[in-house]
């Protein structure tokens, strides 16, 4: 198994596998053009130096070298909402007080904000459910924090994930119908959909400024506020793991909670380690002195990983197998970078 980076020859096998993911996923729409569009800004950011002023787009594909499928994804956009505006809601209070009447009254409001513009967004990690083992969700999640590890001049400060918000048995959102349902007169998905594959410049068009007081709402459009989907509650513990963690920031549409952290405190970034081949060898097996680790080329333009025991030679330096060090695109004397398995 292979991770890489996407190309454009990968087009029709990610449409191909967008297909079978739910149409919430926005980052993945079931559809070519824009697709094409990705593939063109992940090309430009690959081939572009450190940039402040647009969005670039780093897509890792996980690929199954004996099928040659493309089975699972895993992206990151930097540089948010340069190219095209990016809109959360921010929970906050307001405190008021009558002297005549000796009564204090504190309203909870949700705030149209920008505050994630130039930071750097985790997204469309996807994994086809038979693959869904043997560390295979590990390999793919983790991968991202080896690219940001090995690159950091392209990454902000900030990270952070938005989390699928909690949605009714019919698969509607309370918050969308009680609240920007009443303004764009679209059903949740259409919304979520235009907002994927057109940006989301509709919102500013549409969306009033003012605060929205949360009083005002009915309950069952308050209660899901900050609350994940049943099915994002894994991919949440998994960020609370990393050090993620939930500030009061929503998606606009669904009220899901957005996951921030510093980069540095990423706990799986910390724990990287950049190492030199000594040696390869036919076979390294798994041991005290060879654990099993992600394993980065560091290489841009190709950037690849494997999961693969690594032997432990002393002075920062290590031996893999052939065919692994054949993989990634390295030899003796190659630098790589390591993450241990959980």
């Amino acid at each position: 198994m292979l991770i890489r980076t996407a190309t454009k020859d990968d087009l029709s096998k990610l449409v191909k596998l967008s297909s079978r993911i739910s149409p919430a996923m926005t980052s993945m729409p079931f559809d070519e053009k824009t697709w094409g569009k990705k593939l063109d800004l992940l090309e430009t950011s690959l081939n572009s130096e450190k940039s402040t002023d647009s969005e670039s787009a780093y897509l890792l594909v996980l690929e199954d070298l004996e099928k040659k499928a493309i089975v699972g994804t895993s992206g990151i956009v930097a540089g948010v909402g340069l190219t095209r505006p990016f809109y959360n809601y921010k929970l906050s209070k307001e405190s008021k007080f009558s002297e005549a009447l000796d009564i204090r009254v504190t309203s909870n409001l949700l705030n149209l904000v920008n505050d994630f513009t130039g930071e750097t967004e985790l997204v469309s990690l996807f994994l086809t459910p038979q693959y869904r083992k043997n560390n295979m969700g590990q390999f793919l999640s983790r991968s991202r924090y080896l690219l940001m590890s090995d690159f950091p001049e392209r990454f902000s400060d900030i990270v952070f994930a938005e989390i699928r918000g909690w949605l009714n048995e019919n698969e509607k959102s309370p918050f969308w119908e009680h609240l920007g349902e009443k303004f764009f007169n679209l059903p949740f998905a259409r919304a979520d959909f235009i907002s994927a594959v057109n940006g989301s410049q509709f919102i500013s068009d549409l969306m009033p400024r003012f605060p929205v007081y949360l009083e005002l709402l009915p309950a069952d459009a308050v209660e899901v506020i900050g609350k994940a989907h049943r099915d994002s509650i894994p991919a949440q513990k998994l960020l609370e793991r990393e050090g993620f963690n939930y500030q009061g920031t929503v998606d606009i549409f669904d009220a899901g909670p957005v996951m921030e952290c510093e980069r540095v405190n990423i706990k799986s970034i910390k724990e990287t380690r950049t190492l030199r081949i000594k040696s390869l060898s036919k076979k390294v097996e798994e041991s005290d002195v060879a654990p099993i680790c992600i394993v980065s080329n560091r290489q841009l333009s190709d950037y690849r990983l494997v999961m693969a025991p690594v032997q432990d030679k002393g002075s920062n330096e290590v031996s893999i197998s052939y065919q692994n060090a054949e993989i990634l695109g390295v030899a003796v004397g190659s630098e790589i970078q390591t993450l241990e398995l959980r």
